[in-house]
């Protein structure tokens, strides 16, 4: 695709109409950003769809979006810090891996740091301030992109409160250091209405570093800002154009190093000295403008324009004595640490992992009701980097553990490249409703080219001649056809058919197109009290892509690099079900979720990652449990409520393979209980229990870089709210 593209300046001409209207649409402005406005409409959604509301989400009030979406099915998530800082998400067999695999929105728009060069996001929207939460797989995804074989989390943040004054104060201090300061105040005028908010949330963490009094915690904070400019209820033309700005910072002390299995089994929570140095720093801006406007009752027109900056420096531990982490150097640095060293002082790299990122982008759909055809037209031009600028400082620590500089690295001397992509996406989607038949038909096209620049190490004036400069030109179509049977008012039968797709990485690395025909089938019932789901996906991928990154313990020659893993079968089931009891005057909630899931390769290869290796026809995919099951149980009184939280998670393999699990590439099965209860001071006034993992469970979260990450430990917290 060519920078000239006759659509860009079009879809710009589109966005600087809206931007100068000078009426606005008065509808709640979450409405137009959600994929479906309630939860009555979730129901009419064709394949799988969840809206968790903002009553489902305030009953743990969980700060960690992986804690919040296993009541989704057909969702996986892998634990690493213990607090979701930076969630692995997956959907119906895709990878984990920095939910690189998945389409993450907030607010209708791509939010991921640059969704098409450099997918692993090391950005996630704050999960505490949002007020909905949006997942949909398989055909109900087909409409966003870039990627369509998994699914898409749409985030909703704040709404402008609908009453001329409103807000909130919300405060928790636990265990561990653990403190959060959430506020919002906003309110609605005739033709002007704004809401600002603020969330901050800190712990001192879980883990002790050995040796030394450093904490291994984090401090996030997030700020954002809306206003909206509404017409008159009686404009010719009813109109909304919203300003949303946003600004996020972190800092964490993180690590990719985890411990051997001996010391994991002495002390789960100890880290090793040579990390204590590691730490996290980011930070977050993002401006979207939001137009609205109702053309006629047929008509409706809506338009976004965003731009997100992002940069972060993990700088974390590399090396330790020469030796990669998972080449030896957590041995080294548990035997330093346990006095069974060899040597006197240890040597350890610390790499300076920078990064800043660029997306920006214009999406526009036009709605139009034709009764029986519900047809939706839009567009969307997207442009995202990666600026990568690397270094590394050596190190030498002694035996007192303090670690002395050695020799500072050049910024740029270990990594100096960019990574960049821009892209084209339309789609034309048909809602037609025959009789009890729901027929929807969709049809989306992208076309993209995903570029690399990069300088030779070394080089840093990048005035200097490229080492390489290459680029992948792709585009695709991409059908989907889904049908809906009512079977009455309370029983619909649903089954759907798609094109999955994943856009390539940067640069010419031999990697094909990741492709697959995805399909599921399976019912929904709801009736008064009583609502159930039931739905078998089977993906047939042509080939899937492996994208090596540091966070797999990946050598840093190649990082970036994408490997063909050709034809994999994905296939399972997706239950969920949910029954309100009646106890005298006491309401009884419980809500079931369960996936089952079987994975296998049909090529044998060797790949270039270390969580695929050597690959067998009918081996599994790693980090994929065969079985999750939630249970939640509610006891809702006058003027309190308490829910506890039963979560089971099968082992699973950390290497492709089949049979039985080698004792050192398993995580084992574990259940973990979370518990919350809320008592209603006032009609304004709140008390908030929380206890995550009730039974303090002591289980393995992952195994990368050669060591074991342990999961979080109980933690208690009190809140309260008090709302005007």
């Amino acid at each position: 695709m060519r920078n000239t593209s006759p659509f860009k300046p079009a879809l710009l001409a589109l966005s600087v109409f809206s931007a100068l209207s000078t009426v606005a649409f008065a509808d709640d402005d979450m409405e137009h950003l959600a994929i479906f406005g309630n939860a009555n409409a979730v129901n009419d959604v064709p394949g799988s769809a969840h809206m968790l509301s903002k009553t489902e989400l305030e009953k743990f009030d969980f700060t960690d979006i992986m804690r919040t979406l296993t009541s989704v099915p057909g969702v996986y998530v892998l634990e690493e810090d213990g607090y979701g800082l930076r969630p692995n998400i997956g959907m119906r067999g895709t990878g984990q891996n920095r939910s690189e695999k998945i389409t993450i929105m907030e607010d209708g728009v791509l939010a991921a740091p640059a969704p098409y060069s450099a997918p692993s996001a090391y950005y996630f929207p704050t999960a505490g301030r949002m007020q909905q939460i949006e997942v949909l797989k398989g055909t109900s995804s087909a409409m966003y992109g870039p990627r369509t074989t998994g699914g898409v989390v749409n985030m909703l943040s704040r709404a402008i409160p609908e009453q001329a004054l409103a807000g909130q104060v919300n405060l928790s201090a636990g265990e561990d250091g653990f403190a959060k300061a959430h506020a919002y105040v906003g309110g609605a005028g005739k033709n002007v209405s704004s809401v600002f908010e603020l969330f901050r949330y800190q712990a001192d963490g879980f883990k002790d570093v050995n040796h030394t009094d450093d904490k291994t915690g984090f401090v996030k904070n997030d700020l954002l800002a809306k206003v909206m400019i509404n017409s008159d209820l009686d404009a010719k033309y009813y109109q909304e154009l919203e300003l949303k700005l946003k600004y996020s910072d972190e800092e964490s002390d993180e690590t990719y190093m985890g411990l051997t299995a001996t010391d994991y089994q002495a002390n789960p929570y100890a880290r090793y000295s040579a990390s204590q140095l590691d730490k996290m720093t980011t930070s977050h801006k993002q401006l979207q403008i939001n137009h609205h406007i109702k053309l006629s009752e047929q008509f409706t027109l809506g338009t976004s324009a965003y731009y997100n900056e992002f940069s972060r420096n993990w700088y974390k531990a590399s090396s330790v004595n020469g030796n990669s982490l998972g080449g030896g150097g957590i041995n080294d640095a548990a035997a330093f640490d346990n006095g069974s060293f060899a040597g006197t002082a240890l040597d350890v790299d610390v790499k300076a992992n920078s990064r800043a990122y660029e997306s920006q982008g214009i999406q526009t759909v036009l709605d139009a009701d034709f009764g029986a055809h519900q047809l939706k037209f839009g567009a969307r031009y997207h442009e995202d980097n990666m600026d990568r600028f690397q270094w590394v400082d050596s190190y030498s620590m002694d035996s007192s553990y303090q670690m002395s500089l050695l020799s500072a690295g050049v910024p740029g001397s270990n990594s100096n490249r960019i990574d960049s992509a821009e892209a084209l996406a339309l789609f034309v989607h048909d809602e037609y409703t025959i009789g009890d038949f729901i027929i929807n038909a969709g049809l989306r096209y992208e076309d993209m080219t995903i570029s690399r620049q990069d300088w030779a190490k070394g080089v840093i004036d990048r005035n200097e001649p490229l080492k390489k400069d290459v680029s992948n030109d792709v585009s695709v179509l991409l059908p989907s056809l889904a049908v809906t049977y009512r079977v009455n008012n309370d029983l619909v039968i649903i089954g759907g058919v798609q094109k999955g797709f994943a856009p390539p990485a940067p640069g010419n690395n031999k990697a094909d197109n990741e492709e697959s025909i995805n399909y599921e089938l399976g019912m929904r019932f709801n009736q008064s009290a009583i609502s159930a789901e039931a739905l078998f996906f089977y993906s047939d991928y042509e080939n899937m892509h492996g994208n090596c990154t540091a966070s797999q313990g990946c050598d840093e020659e190649n990082i970036g690099n994408q490997y063909n893993a050709g034809e994999v079968k994905v296939s399972g089931l997706e239950l969920k079900a949910g029954y309100a009891f009646a106890a005298g005057a006491l309401s009884v909630p419980v809500d079931l979720t369960y996936t089952f899931t079987e994975t296998e390769f049909q090529n044998a290869f060797s790949s270039g990652l270390d969580t695929w290796g050597n690959v067998a026809v009918g081996d599994e995919l790693p980090y994929v449990p065969e079985n999750q099951l939630q249970l939640s149980v509610g006891v809702v009184g006058e003027k309190w409520r308490g829910d506890i939280l039963v979560r089971y998670t099968d082992e699973m393999r950390t290497s492709a393979g089949q049979g039985g699990i080698a004792a050192d590439e398993v995580i084992d099965s574990r259940t973990v209980v979370d518990l919350a209860a809320h008592y209603n001071l006032s009609d304004n006034q709140e008390i908030v229990f929380n206890v995550d993992n009730l039974l303090d469970k002591e289980y393995m979260a992952t195994r990368a870089h050669g060591s074991i990450m342990a999961g979080k430990p109980r933690s208690v917290t009190l809140g309260y709210k008090y709302s005007f």
